[in-house]
C-alpha cells in the first residue's frame, strides 16, 4: 500500500505569487497520496490567509492551520506536525517548488525499501528569473558530515513515528531546527536513503538563506548546539563548536593520549630542499610529529633501505630514545611489504602508516588522527595533506568516472570544496597510505597492505578492502594537517599492469557516493 505523505509547510508573510507556485508544485505532485498542511504564524499581510483558504476550498487536500500568534519556525512548524495525519512528513519551506515527481520518486524508494525512515533527494537553487544553478548532488548516508553541516537539506521526508518518538522541532534551534530534527531522526532510523536526482528547488529571492548565508545568523549557535547534543546522545567522547564558515561545525573529540600507537615509516633516508633549505625528509617528518603531540605512548617503527646513511638512524635514535624501532629492509622496492614489515615488529594497540616525506602542521596529529578510531564502526582516518606552495595534495580519494584520483588535487588551500566538502570532516572512499591511521585488529582483518601493489594502488586497495569488506566508515578528517612533499622521494608513475589490476579487483568506478 503506498504511503501517505504530510508535506508540513510553516507560512510567514511569503510574497502571494512565490507563496501561490510553492503550492501549485505540490497540486502538479504525479503522486496523489498526499495532503499540504499549511500552518500560518500570524503574518502580518493580511491578505496571506484570506489566500491560504481560498487555496484550501479548491482542494481538500490541502488544510491550512492558522496560529493566533506568532511562534517562530519551530512552534508553527510544530503545530502543522500535529495536523499532520500522513505516514511520512516532508519538509517544504514556503517559498520552494518541488518536482513534479518528487514524492512518487520517494514513494518508490520507500516501496524497494520498506524499512527506510529518513529519506532526502538531491537540490538546486533556482533565481528570480527561473534559471536554475548551484546543482547540490548530495553524498550518499555520511553521518560525519551531517555533524559538519546540514547537507541532507532538502528534500528531506522522515517517517512519522520516529518524528512523534524524538519530539519533534525542539524550541531554542530556531535556525538550525531541521538540522536538528535531522541528526535526531537519523540515530533512531533503521535505515537511511539519499534518491541521487533532483527532486527540490530552493528559490532564491531577496532576504532568503538561499542568497545570503548570513540572513540567520542567529542559526550558526543553534547548529552548534544541536551537532553538541548529538555528539553526547551518540556517546562521541568531544563537543562541538563553530567550523570555518557559518552553518558549519567542527567536533573537538578529546584526546586519547594513552593508547599505544605505532607510527610506521618506510624510509631510505633522503635528503633534499624544500624552502632553499636542505632538509632529511623523515628526520623532520618523526621530528614535526612527536612535537605536536602530547601522547605518552608513542612507538616510532623505521623500516629503512640498506642505503639509509648511519647518520640519519642516529639521529632519529636520538629524537625518540627508546620509542625507537628499526626495521631493516634488504629486499628490492615494496612499499606495501615495507608496510606490513613495519605492522608486524610494532607493539602499538593503533597504528599510524606515514610517509617519511610528510611535516606535521596542525598540533597534536597523534592524537586527533587517532580519536575517531574510538568509534567502533571507524575503520580508517586521513588528514588533509597539502604540497609545498600549500596547495591541496589530499582531501580524500574520489572513485568515478572509472578513474581512482585524489578529490580536489591542486586547489586552494582555502578552497571550501564544492558545497563544503573541503570544510568539514567526511566520509570517503578512500584515503592517501602517506598518513592513516587504524585499529591493530582492523589492520590484522584486513591482511594488511596487498603486496601486489608495489607502489601504486595499495591505499586504494586497503581503503576497499576496509569500507566494502568490513563496512566501515572511513574519515578524512580536514583540521588534521601536513605538509606532504610528494615526489621529492621517489618518482612516481603508474603502470598500465598496476591499473589493470585494481580494476579486475575492485571494478570501475562509476559514481562515487561520497563526493558525486
Amino acid at each position: 500500500m503506498a504511503p501517505k505523505f504530510s508535506v508540513v509547510t510553516p507560512v510567514y508573510n511569503p510574497p502571494l505569487d512565490v507563496l501561490g507556485e510553492m503550492i501549485d508544485s505540490v497540486v502538479a505532485q504525479s503522486f496523489g497520496n498526499w495532503e499540504l498542511v499549511l500552518a500560518d504564524d500570524a503574518s502580518p499581510d493580511a491578505s496571506i490567509v484570506p489566500y491560504l483558504r481560498q487555496r484550501e476550498a479548491e482542494d481538500s487536500r490541502i488544510r491550512v492551520v492558522q496560529l493566533p500568534e506568532n511562534k517562530g519556525i519551530v512552534g508553527a512548524s510544530n503545530v502543522g506536525l500535529a495536523a499532520a495525519t500522513g505516514d511520512f512528513v516532508a519538509l517544504v519551506d514556503n517559498d520552494d517548488l518541488l518536482h513534479p515527481d518528487a514524492l512518487q520518486k520517494v514513494s518508490e524508494a520507500i516501496d524497494l525499501q520498506p524499512d527506510a525512515d529518513y529519506i532526502y533527494t538531491d537540490e538546486d537553487k533556482v533565481g528570480e528569473d527561473g534559471t536554475h544553478y548551484d546543482t547540490f548532488l548530495k553524498p550518499e548516508w555520511s553521518p560525519e558530515r551531517l555533524r559538519g553541516h546540514m547537507y541532507t537539506g532538502h528534500l528531506s521526508v522522515l517517517r512519522r513515528s520516529i518524528v512523534d518518538e524524538v519530539g519533534a522541532f525542539r524550541d531554542g534551534y530556531d535556525g538550525s531546527q531541521d538540522h536538528d530534527l535531522a541528526l535526531r531522526v537519523t540515530e533512531k532510523a533503521r535505515r537511511i536513503v539519499h534518491i541521487p536526482e533532483v527532486l527540490y528547488h530552493w528559490r532564491a529571492i531577496p532576504g532568503s538563506a538561499a542568497t545570503d548565508i548570513d540572513a540567520k545568523p542567529y542559526a550558526w549557535d543553534s547548529g552548534v548546539k544541536a551537532v553538541d547534543d548529538h555528539v553526547k546522545r551518540v556517546g562521541i567522547l568531544g563537543h562541538a563548536e563553530r567550523g570555518p564558515a557559518p552553518s558549519h561545525y567542527r567536533v573537538v573529540r578529546d584526546p586519547d593520549l594513552t593508547t599505544s600507537v605505532s607510527v610506521i615509516i618506510p624510509t631510505r633516508g633522503s635528503a633534499g630542499p624544500i624552502n632553499g633549505v636542505e632538509r632529511v625528509f623523515v628526520v623532520d617528518a618523526v621530528r614535526s610529529v612527536l612535537a605536536t603531540s602530547a601522547h605518552t605512548d608513542v612507538e616510532v617503527v623505521i623500516v629503512y633501505d640498506p642505503e639509509t646513511p648511519d647518520a640519519v638512524l642516529d639521529e632519529l635514535a636520538e629524537i625518540t630514545g627508546d620509542r625507537l624501532t628499526l626495521v631493516r629492509y634488504d629486499e628490492p622496492f615494496n612499499f606495501s611489504r615495507k608496510c606490513n614489515a613495519g605492522f608486524l615488529a610494532s607493539r602499538g594497540d593503533v597504528v599510524i602508516f606515514l610517509n617519511d616525506d610528510v611535516e606535521a602542521i596542525s598540533e597534536g596529529v597523534i592524537e586527533n588522527l587517532i580519536a575517531p578510531l574510538r568509534e567502533s564502526d571507524v575503520g580508517m582516518t586521513g588528514a588533509r595533506l597539502l604540497f609545498e606552495d600549500r596547495t591541496l595534495q589530499h582531501g580524500g580519494h574520489r572513485y568515478g568516472n572509472g578513474q581512482f584520483t585524489h578529490a580536489y588535487l591542486g586547489t586552494p588551500e582555502i578552497y571550501p570544496g564544492e558545497f563544503s566538502a573541503l570544510f568539514v570532516n567526511r566520509e570517503a572512499s578512500g584515503l592517501t597510505g602517506a598518513c592513516i591511521a587504524m585499529r591493530r585488529e582492523t589492520v590484522e582483518q584486513v591482511g594488511g597492505f596487498s603486496e601486489e601493489f608495489a607502489i601504486n594502488y595499495n591505499d586504494v586497495d586497503l581503503s576497499k578492502k576496509v569500507h566494502d569488506l568490513l563496512g566501515l566508515r572511513l574519515l578524512w578528517l580536514r583540521d588534521v594537517v601536513l605538509f606532504h612533499y610528494e615526489s621529492r622521494t621517489r618518482v612516481n608513475t603508474i603502470t598500465d599492469a598496476e591499473y589493470a589490476l585494481v580494476h579486475d579487483r575492485w571494478g570501475v568506478p562509476e559514481r562515487d557516493p561520497y563526493l558525486p
